[in-house]
């Protein structure tokens, strides 16, 4: 038999669902502030996923792609407990802003404490009543404001599972990124719990090709936890590209930037990424490939200054490969405006 959920004093019945509002704080205005986590428990045994987006408040592709978790007929028949929080950072999300109140950065401030800042506390509600209950994670991310991001995972290799789930997720690329101190990737792990990070599209903005990768991605990787039936999506038909380490390509001066490439193309040492020039034209800078690789974030400004980050390129031999692979992708999602959700699935 399998039990009900408890979260936060709430009982979750086998085979139903249940939005658990939890409290986190009362606003100067005295408007309460909650921390919603969508709960579906399945029927019959299986593990606890929790999928988070809206951890920087502004980076709201994530809330869509839960959005569309939630009412996929693939989840209707759910093994184990899916826990789905689509705004972790209310407060930045409501503010258009990657930060709390309090100027912190949630994804710094992990475990948090229960008698700390704003963000301390946020941090460990969350790691409380969703993390730890949870035997694996997939916390939604996009680039910050101005940028945007090809649909990657980021993992640390380190014994765990995660570089088998990443590959079974189907993002183009997986990047192989260090633990942060105070991130939730970091404070999962240390807990137990193994945490995928999705990056994809751009803060304030929804990307459909980012969304529908995203939406397929979780599901193959419920599909290989046993979590949803096997027919419930189809397996990736081509192989994403790890890699191990990434640069940014930096503007050695101010100016305004044309640029040439945009992400998921691949580029090869000598390549002439953009041109940085005055606002009459009579200097121009050439920006030039160091590195072979493919371009996996790039900045959306042309407007710059000395030092800003302008393109990620992520150093992969095979660069040409996860050209072909995100041209195939882009066919397979390809945009249909009348489109039904669960064709996507």
């Amino acid at each position: 038999m399998v039990e009900p959920f408890l979260i936060n004093g709430t009982s979750v019945a086998p085979g139903t669902r249940k939005t658990v509002d939890i409290p986190v704080s009362l606003l100067s205005n005295h408007t309460p502030m909650n921390m919603s986590v969508h709960v579906v428990h399945g029927k019959r045994p299986g593990p606890v996923m929790f999928i988070s987006a809206a951890v920087h408040g502004d980076e709201v592709i994530g809330v869509e792609i839960v959005r569309r978790i939630v009412n996929a007929s693939a989840v209707r028949t759910l093994r184990g407990t899916l826990l789905c929080v689509p705004i972790v950072n209310a407060f930045g999300f409501i503010n258009h802003s990657r930060y709390l109140p309090d100027r912190r950065d949630l994804n710094r401030s992990f475990p948090g404490s229960p008698k700390g800042s704003l963000a301390g506390q946020l941090a460990n509600l969350f790691m409380t009543e969703v993390v730890k209950r949870s035997d694996i994670g997939i916390d939604l991310h996009s680039a910050a404001q101005h940028r945007i991001n090809l649909p990657q995972i980021r993992i640390t290799r380190d014994g765990n599972r995660a570089a088998e789930l990443a590959e079974v997720f189907g993002a183009p690329v997986v990047l192989e990124s260090p633990y942060r101190e105070g991130s939730l990737r970091m404070t999962a792990h240390e807990a137990g719990v193994d945490v995928l990070v999705y990056e994809a599209g751009e803060a304030l903005r929804f990307d459909e090709f980012a969304v529908r990768v995203g939406v397929k991605g979780i599901l193959r990787v419920m599909k290989a936890l046993g979590m949803v039936a096997d027919k419930a999506v189809a397996d990736t038909k081509t192989r994403p590209q790890f890699a191990t380490t990434s640069h940014w390509i930096r503007a050695p001066r101010g100016g305004l930037l044309r640029a040439f490439h945009t992400i998921g193309e691949a580029v090869h040492v000598g390549d002439v990424m953009g041109v940085i020039s005055d606002p009459i034209g009579e200097k121009e800078r050439e920006l030039l490939v160091q590195t072979e690789g493919v371009i996996i974030g790039r900045t959306n400004l042309p407007i710059v200054n000395q030092g800003d980050a302008l393109f990620h390129i992520a150093h992969i031999r095979r660069s040409g490969g996860v050209e072909k692979f995100v041209n195939q992708a882009e066919k397979e999602f390809e945009v249909d405006p009348l489109f039904d959700e669960d064709e996507i699935i």
